[in-house]
This record gives structure tokens, sequence and C-alpha cells, in this order.
């Protein structure tokens, strides 16, 4: 029996899962198909509940559903739970658990294809969604040693602090305006887009969170968004002289972690990127 995957999203035009995942089946010779699945928020919990069929081996999640999908399912990964979102559900005999892959996702693309080592660190994070959530999350684990999360909505961004906070670790919290980020960006070694800015389809895909006169030219400014691969905030960080990385990495690393846990076997992450079309690859 041909076994069901998919990634669940609105809108959904954007995504590369289909393409690099079902690549990766193929070239293991699981006998599997990888889809998107468009599904607006008053459908998802209902779709959620049809991962439990026996043909589905789970999905993975992005914009607008990391957080909502939380409470539906009935386990959690204890990194999830901490994160408060979650990009990856597995069925397993009609058991449907969580886990957030973007964490080790995003972490393993700075490293490894932006050659950034975020330990010791003073980090931004534009953004207070589930993205965001995973992305704070494994910057805490790394050890930065001070970081920042400004949102359109400061209110956000004050409960995503608290959330990630611990002993001696408590991240300021702060809005977009520029009086704000004058205090912060200038002096990050990281500055991380995790909002839908710049993003193709969205209501402000010709805007940058940050201008270029905020960002110091010896930062890193690093976009999850990945569609298309020169964002406007890449671009701000180029004309500021600053190192620049897309989001195809974290996008490729976190499913590769969601393809071990629905298969059992470890992601052909080179065939997975080499499914990605040139004109696509990030920056």
């Amino acid at each position: 029996m041909t076994k069901r995957l998919g990634i669940f999203g609105y809108p959904l035009h954007h995504s590369l899962s289909p393409l690099f995942q079902q690549a990766a089946l193929d070239a293991l010779g699981i006998d599997a198909r990888f889809e998107g699945w468009p599904t607006p928020p008053e459908k998802f919990a209902e779709a959620v509940e049809g991962l439990r069929a026996d043909d589905c081996l789970g999905c993975c999640i992005t914009l607008p559903h990391k957080e909502a999908a939380l409470e539906l399912v009935d386990e959690l990964d204890a990194a999830a739970e901490k994160i408060g979102a979650i990009n990856t559900i597995v069925n397993s005999g009609g058991r449907l658990k969580g886990y957030n892959t973007d964490a080790p996702g995003f972490i393993r693309g700075l490293r490894e294809s932006a050659g950034f080592e975020p330990e010791g660190k003073s980090v931004l994070v534009l953004g207070a969604g589930g993205a965001a959530r995973g992305i704070v999350y494994a910057l805490r684990e790394a050890g930065v040693s001070r970081m920042a999360i400004a949102n359109r909505t400061e209110e956000r961004a004050q409960a995503l602090a608290r959330d990630m906070s611990r002993a001696r670790f408590r991240p300021d919290a702060m809005s977009l305006s520029i009086d704000q980020l004058a205090n912060f960006a200038p002096y990050a070694d990281l500055i991380v887009n995790a909002t839908s800015m710049g993003m193709r389809g969205s209501s402000a895909v010709e805007e940058s969170p940050v201008p270029p006169e905020l960002i110091s030219g010896s930062a890193l400014c690093y976009d999850a968004v990945y569609v298309p691969p020169m964002t406007p905030f890449l671009e701000a960080g180029e004309d500021a002289g600053a190192q620049i990385a897309g989001g195809l990495s974290m996008l490729i690393y976190q499913g590769a972690e969601g393809f071990k846990l629905w298969t059992g076997q470890d992601a052909p992450v080179d065939v997975m990127f080499d499914a990605i079309p040139p004109t696509m690859r990030s920056v």
C-alpha cells in the first residue's frame, strides 16, 4: 500500500517541500507520495484527524498552523512542548505525536550552510510566530549571550520572551518600530527574519523588517523566507555590507529531520538540495 505524506499550510503555493521530499522518498525506494495540502484555518482540525488513517505516515506544517496544531495531537515531543509550536506530526497506529524540527533544522543550516556559530553572540529575531518560536529556542539552547525579539505586536514578542526565559536568560522584547530596533539591531551579530515579510504571496512582499542603516556590516542576516531566494531583508543586509543567507538550508534540514521521523531512515540531504531548481536556491 502506497503511504501518504503531505504539508498543511494556507496558502501553499510557495512550498518546495513536496518537491524535495518526494525526491528523497524515490531515492530510497520508499513507496510513499508527498503532497501539498492547502488547508484554511477553519478546516485544519478536521484535516489533522485524517492523518490517523492507516495509509498516512504523517505531515509537516507551515503558516499559519504551527501553533494551532499543538492542541490537535495526542502527544508532544519534549522540545516541542517547550517551544510552543509544531511543524511535524507522526502517525503511529492512529496516535499522533507532534515535533518541532524547525529548531534543529535552523541551527544546522546556520552552522553548516552559513558558517555561523551562535554561541556567545548577540542575536535579534524578527517575528513571534511558530517559526520564530523554534528559532528562538534553538538559539537559546546554542548559548547565545543576548537575544532580542521584535514583532509588529509587541505583546506577542513579550509572550515569546517569557516562554523562552530561564535562569539568567530572558530575551528582550520590542516592536518593529525604527526607534526600538535602533537600540539593538546595529549591535547584533546575527539578525534573523522569521516573519512573512518579503515572502512571495504575502501582503508585505516588498518590505524588509529592518532598513540597511540599522544593520552592521559585520553581521549575518538570515532570512527564514526562502521564496523568493533574494528577499528585501537580504537586499538590505547586502546594502549594509553584511553576510546574507536565505532560508533554503533551514527548510531542507528541518525536512530531513521530519523524513527520519516518518520513515526511520536518514534523509538523503544531497538529493533534497539537488531537487531544488537552480533559480529557487537561496544565496
